[in-house]
């Protein structure tokens, strides 16, 4: 989503709401859907989601730790996942300042990627339980301080929030918001 939309919140919506349909278009007939397979095809009503909120779409300092180390998080099936802790995201939502803990994967340290699995005051009740996960890409031609867009309207659940065959990285603690992020993706309606 590009940074113009600021100022264009019908085209903002409509780019979200294209991108949540192509997602669950995907879901239900990709061969690689974590979605279990008789609920697949047209028996899939599609993902449940928070409607898009401008005021979820925050932009965070990053500011990368001087000495980045390779932690363990844990995942809901108890295997360990490496990943190295690289920065903290500051930022605020809804008035309130927060921070959240960025992650790259080990074996690729050099990308602009980062990967932001959180909890929130959502979780648990009206998104999954175990958290959600944010990607977002670090822009580094910035001779400033390094900032990033966090649109927490693209918060999606881990893949084992829809099936039980999946082992999905954990948010550690110091990733968990006091604030409702009442923004992206809702729990999947499944029992398991």
């Amino acid at each position: 989503m590009a940074e113009e939309q600021r100022g264009d919140p019908a085209r903002y919506i409509r780019e979200v709401t294209e991108y949540r349909q192509q997602r669950d278009k995907s879901f239900a007939t990709s061969p690689d859907t974590p979605i279990p397979e008789e609920q697949q095809g047209e028996h899939f009503g599609g993902l449940k989601y928070y409607p898009p909120d401008l005021a979820f779409r925050v932009e965070a300092e990053v500011v990368p730790f001087e000495a980045p180390q390779v932690v363990m998080l844990g995942s809901t099936k108890g295997d360990i996942r490496r990943q190295l802790r690289y920065g903290e995201l500051r930022f605020r939502v809804r008035g309130e300042e927060c921070r959240l803990i960025a992650f790259k994967d080990v074996d690729n340290a050099e990308s602009p990627e980062l990967f932001v699995p959180f909890r929130d005051a959502t979780s648990g009740g009206e998104t999954y339980g175990a958290g959600r996960y944010l990607d977002v890409e670090e822009d580094r031609e910035s001779d400033g301080p390094r900032n990033v867009i966090l649109d927490f309207n693209l918060a999606y659940s881990p893949w084992c929030a829809y099936n039980v065959a999946y082992s999905c990285t954990l948010p550690p603690p110091e990733n968990t918001l006091s604030v409702a992020i009442a923004a992206g993706e809702m729990s999947y309606p499944v029992d398991h």
